[in-house]
C-alpha cells in the first residue's frame, strides 16, 4: 500500500494492495475510489454492479485502438431491460449477450498451464446485482478487460514472456455473437465445430440461417400444443420476467398465453436474497440468441409446439432407439468374441515369450489395443526392485492387493501396486486404470510412472510418496498430531482442486467413485495426491450421470442414491468428498459409530452438533485450541452441504472451492442428509458389492436451523 498526504486538510491518496485507488479523509472515509470506475477493466474483487438503477452503475467502455484510450463504440454492462443478464453493446446494438443469470453463486474457471482457479460470482445484495471475481492463492496478476475488438477476455500475467495471456474470451465461438444464428436458430457448441442449428420442431427459413429457422408446423391455440424439453441451453433474449412463480405456475404462464413461445424456471434460493425465489422466464414470439453448451452446462428451456410435431419426433425415436440398440447388442457381441479370440492369442503369446528368458523390452500386456503414452516395465525389473516382493518393502495392503516400495535401475523410488487375484479387480479395471491416470496430469492426482503385466499378475508403477496415506496419520492417535489444522486444511482444499480437475478441467469428465482416505496419498511436504482410480467411470459427451447394476466402492462413503439405485454422476464424488472432509476435520472414521454413542454414523453425529449450535465439539481435540474456530466450523457446514440426500442440493467442485477459497463467501443452510446403518457389513478398507435396500436405512425427521 502507497499513500501520498496533504499537510493542509490530512486527506490522502492511498493505492490499496488489491489495486484500489482511493481518496481517504482523516477519518478513514473513502470519498472516491477508482473501482466505481472501472473504464475498460476489472481487477479481482472489484463489483461491478449490473442494476442500471444502481446509484454506482456504470458499463466498462473498450478502448478505440491498442494505442488509443479513446472511448470506442463497445460498452458492456448490465441490460437495462433486465438486471438478470450482462451485455456488450457496439453502439446501441447487442454485440454479445450471456443468459440469463439462473441463481448460481459462482462460476469457477481453471487455467492447466498455471494450476490457478478463477471463480466469477453473481450476488443479489438488496435486490440489486453485482459482478465480481476472485482468484485462488499464489495465482499470476489477473484482470478483465473489454478489448478494443469488442472482445471481452480474461487474461493472466505470464512471468516467463513478460506479457498477458488469454485464457478464454467471449464470444467464442463465432456464432456465438448475439442472433447470429436468426430467430429460432441457435448456436450448437457441442458440434466439433460450433455451428447455427434450427431449434426442435423448426426448419432453415432459406439457405442459409441469416433468416433464421420456420416453424414445420404451426402452432394451434386451444390446447393442440405441447412443451418440448431442451436441456443445457442458453437462455433467449426479450423474455418478460415474471415475478413469485413457481415451476407449475410458470408452465401455466405459458400454456395459457397462446403468444407464449416457450419458458423457463429456475431456484434462486442459493443466490438471491430478494423475497422472490425463484425465476420465471417467458418468451412471447421469436427466441433470438440463444445457444446450447458444451460443457453441460445451461438450463432447460421448454419450447412451445405443435402436438402433431411432438408427437412425430417421439415416433422417431421409438422406431430409431430399438434399431440403434439392436445394432449396437450385435456390434458387442462381435467385440467381444474378436476380443476374447485376441485375448487367448495373447495369452498364448506370452506364455511361449517367458518359457525361456525374460526379455526387458517384452511388451506383452493386456493394453495392446489401447494408445497409451506409458512405459512398460519388465516383470523381470520389477522383482529385482522390490527384492523380490520382499515384506520388508511392503508400504501397505488392502482388498485390491498390497503396495510395495521399489528402486528402479538408475535409483529411482517407486511404490508398485500389486493386484492380488481375489481383488475383483480385472482386465477392464485394470485397463481402466492404467488408461486413465496415464492421461491425467495434475498436482493433486498420483503420477503413474509405468505398468506391467505377466501372466496373471498385473502391476501399476507409481511416484513414491513417503507419507503414505491420509488414514494413516488421521486415524493414528499418535501421529495425528502432525495434521495440525493448517495442514489439514491444505490437505481439503487439495482433494478439492483434484476432484474439479477430474470432474470440470481434464480433457475427460471423470467420476472418482472411491474416495475416501486411504486413496489420498500425502507426498513429503504433506500435499494430497488423489489415488486409484481402478473404479473410475468416464461420462463423454453431454452425460450427466449413469445407473450401474454393479455398486463398487466403499460403504459409508458412497452416496444414497448410488448405493441403493446404483445411478452415479460427479455430485456422488461430492458426497464421498463430504464424508472425508467431516473424518478430517474431526479425526472419526466414517465407520466410528461404536466411538459416537447414540449415533448411528459420524455424519449423523456431525449433524446433530451443527443443527445445535455445538460443531465445536465436533473438532478433533489435538488441533481444537490452535485452530480458527469460523473457519473449521466453514468447513463442517461444507461438508454437511455436500453429504445431502438430494443429489442436486449438493454443490459442484467448482463451487465447494470456491467457498474453501473465500472465507466471505455466503454458505447454504444443509437439509438434514439420510444416515444408514451399517448392520451385517464388515466392509472396513476394502471393495464389495453392496446391496442394499431401503430397510437398511435409518432416516430421522428433524428440522434444520
Amino acid at each position: 500500500m502507497n499513500n501520498f498526504t496533504t499537510g493542509a486538510t490530512g486527506t490522502s491518496a492511498v493505492l490499496l494492495d488489491s489495486g484500489n485507488f482511493v481518496i481517504r479523509l482523516p477519518n478513514s472515509t473513502d470519498i472516491w475510489q477508482s473501482f466505481h470506475y472501472p473504464t475498460d477493466t476489472i481487477l479481482p474483487g472489484m463489483q461491478l454492479p449490473l442494476s442500471t438503477d444502481d446509484d454506482l452503475y456504470t458499463r466498462l467502455v473498450a478502448w478505440r485502438g491498442p494505442d488509443d484510450p479513446a472511448t470506442s463504440d463497445y460498452s458492456m454492462g448490465g441490460d437495462s431491460s433486465s438486471d438478470l443478464q450482462v451485455v456488450i453493446w457496439n453502439g446501441t446494438r447487442p454485440y454479445w449477450r450471456r443468459a440469463a443469470w439462473d441463481g448460481a453463486l459462482v462460476t469457477a474457471l481453471y487455467q492447466s498451464s498455471t494450476g490457478f482457479i478463477m471463480t466469477q460470482t453473481t450476488v443479489d445484495i438488496g435486490g440489486k446485482f453485482y459482478l465480481t471475481f476472485t482468484v485462488s492463492d499464489g495465482s499470476p496478476s489477473t484482470r478483465l478487460i473489454l478489448h478494443y475488438t469488442g472482445m471481452f477476455q480474461f487474461l493472466a500475467w505470464n512471468s516467463t514472456s513478460s506479457s498477458w495471456n488469454v485464457f478464454i474470451e467471449r464470444p467464442n465461438p463465432s456464432c456465438d455473437r448475439y442472433a447470429y444464428c436468426g430467430p429460432f436458430g441457435y448456436c450448437d457448441a457441442t458440434e466439433t465445430v460450433p455451428k447455427c442449428n434450427c431449434l426442435s420442431g423448426f426448419e432453415p427459413d432459406g439457405v442459409n440461417f441469416s433468416q433464421g429457422c420456420r416453424r414445420k408446423e404451426e402452432l394451434t391455440c386451444g390446447g393442440g400444443d405441447s412443451f418440448s424439453t431442451l436441456s443445457g441451453m442458453k437462455t433467449p433474449d426479450k423474455f418478460v420476467h415474471v415475478r413469485n412463480r413457481s415451476f407449475d405456475q410458470c408452465e401455466a404462464e405459458c400454456r395459457n398465453n397462446c403468444a407464449c413461445t416457450a419458458y423457463a424456471f429456475s431456484n434462486m434460493k442459493n443466490g438471491s436474497t430478494s423475497s422472490d425465489q425463484a425465476r420465471c422466464l417467458i418468451w412471447l414470439g421469436e427466441l433470438v440468441d440463444t445457444g446450447k453448451f458444451r460443457d453441460g452446462s445451461g438450463e432447460n428451456l421448454y419450447l412451445r409446439l405443435a402436438s402433431s410435431t411432438v408427437d412425430r419426433e417421439s415416433n422417431v425415436l421409438k422406431i430409431a432407439l430399438p434399431v440403434i440398440a439392436s445394432i449396437l447388442i450385435l456390434a458387442c457381441i462381435s467385440l467381444a468374441w474378436i476380443c476374447k479370440s485376441r485375448g487367448k492369442l495373447r495369452i498364448k503369446e506370452t506364455k511361449n515369450k517367458y518359457t525361456g528368458q525374460l526379455s526387458k523390452n517384452s511388451k506383452s500386456n493386456e493394453l495392446e489395443n489401447e494408445t497409451i503414452e506409458l512405459p512398460y516395465i519388465c516383470f523381470e525389473d520389477v522383482v529385482t526392485a522390490t527384492d523380490n516382493f520382499s515384506d520388508y518393502n511392503m508400504l501397505g495392503k488392502g482388498g485390491f492387493g498390497k503396495v510395495d516400495k521399489g528402486r528402479l535401475e538408475g535409483g529411482n523410488e517407486v511404490a508398485v501396486k500389486r493386484l492380488s487375484k481375489s481383488s475383483g479387480q480385472g482386465a477392464d479395471e485394470f485397463r481402466n486404470e492404467v488408461v486413465l491416470i496415464a492421461k491425467l496430469q495434475h498436482r493433486n492426482l498420483v503420477r503413474l510412472l509405468g505398468y506391467c503385466t505377466h501372466e496373471d499378475e498385473k502391476l501399476l508403477l507409481y511416484e513414491y510418496l513417503p507419507n503414505k496415506s491420509l488414514d494413516t496419520f488421521l486415524f493414528d492417535a499418535t501421529r495425528d498430531s502432525v495434521l495440525d489444522w493448517p495442514t489439514r486444511f491444505k490437505v481439503i482444499k487439495g482433494i478439492a482442486r483434484g476432484l474439479l480437475y477430474l470432474h470440470q478441467d481434464s480433457r475427460l469428465t471423470i467420476i472418482h467413485r472411491d474416495l475416501k482416505a486411504s486413496n489420498v496419498l500425502l507426498d513429503a511436504e504433506m500435499n494430497p495426491k488423489i489415488s486409484d482410480f481402478g473404479m473410475a467411470r468416464i461420462f463423454g459427451g453431454n452425460e450427466q450421470q449413469a445407473n450401474t447394476i454393479c455398486v463398487v466402492g466403499t460403504y459409508g462413503y458412497m452416496s444414497p442414491e448410488y448405493a441403493m439405485e446404483g445411478s452415479f454422476s460427479v455430485k456422488s464424488d461430492t458426497y464421498s468428498f463430504g464424508v472425508l472432509l467431516l473424518e478430517i476435520v474431526s479425526g472419526l472414521k466414517i465407520s466410528s459409530s461404536n466411538l459416537i454413542m447414540d449415533f448411528p454414523s459420524l455424519i449423523a453425529y456431525a449433524w446433530s452438533l451443527w443443527k445445535d449450535g455445538n460443531a465445536r465439539k465436533l473438532v478433533d481435540s489435538s488441533i481444537v485450541e490452535n485452530c480458527p474456530l469460523h473457519g473449521v466450523l466453514r468447513c463442517i457446514q461444507l461438508g454437511l452441504l455436500c453429504v445431502q440426500d438430494d443429489p442436486d442440493a449438493r454443490p459442484l467442485m467448482s463451487s465447494t472451492v470456491f467457498m474453501l477459497e473465500n472465507e466471505t463467501a455466503p454458505l447454504p443452510t444443509p437439509k438434514e442428509p439420510v444416515y444408514f446403518r451399517k448392520r451385517k457389513y464388515e466392509i472396513e478398507d476394502q471393495r464389495d458389492n453392496v446391496e442394499i435396500s431401503l430397510n437398511g436405512m435409518t432416516m430421522t425427521m428433524q428440522e434444520g436451523r
